[in-house]
């Protein structure tokens, strides 16, 4: 009671944190979609790429990379390339070209709407659909392709089983010895 009195250390406030902790401490700050500063970073160009939205899936980036259908600058690249701001990147992607430019570095995936501000794209145009002869349409009615038309096809098509036929040409069964069937040592 003395020390209450003479004016000595009375009872201590409860403890207030100056900065209060987050209640969900692995929900907190989730690391930033954009790079922190774009114009000494880069990011990975199958990352990247697959974060624009260029692709539909990180590993679809990153065999494009393997495959040789992403160019950067000019140049092929493998899929832990890094990318920089004004860096073109070219990818070969379902039949078409994709020429874009960086704009914004990406680490992760982000909106449609948000992703088309991040590149500056120089694509060319789609061809138009009229202009794109379908091969393979057949008048109606007329049954069945025989073997003539199925080869006049593959023909046109410029692949198929029946192009790589010859006489030199393996048959892709097994063992590509001479040995055949009825000379096989038992």
């Amino acid at each position: 009671m003395a020390s209450d009195v003479a004016g000595g250390p009375g009872p201590t406030p409860p403890d207030t944190p100056s900065d209060p902790a987050p209640e969900h401490p692995a929900k907190a700050d989730p690391a930033p979609a954009v790079a922190p500063d774009p114009s000494r970073g880069s990011v990975r160009v199958d990352s990247w790429i697959w974060s624009v939205r260029l692709v539909k899936s990180r590993s679809l980036a990153a065999t494009a990379c393997r495959g040789g259908h992403v160019r950067v600058n000019g140049e092929r690249v493998k899929p832990a390339h890094g990318v920089r701001v004004g860096d073109e990147v070219r990818v070969w992607h379902a039949g078409r070209e994709r020429v874009v430019v960086v704009k914004e570095l990406l680490r992760k995936r982000v909106g449609a709407p948000v992703a088309v501000t991040c590149y500056l794209d120089n694509s060319p145009p789609p061809p138009p659909r009229e202009a794109a002869v379908p091969i393979g349409l057949r008048d109606r009615g007329t049954g069945r392709p025989t073997k003539r038309d199925r080869r006049e096809l593959e023909r046109l098509r410029g692949a198929g089983p029946g192009v790589t036929r010859g006489p030199d040409a393996p048959t892709g069964f097994g063992d590509p010895s001479p040995r055949g069937r009825s000379g096989s040592p038992r």
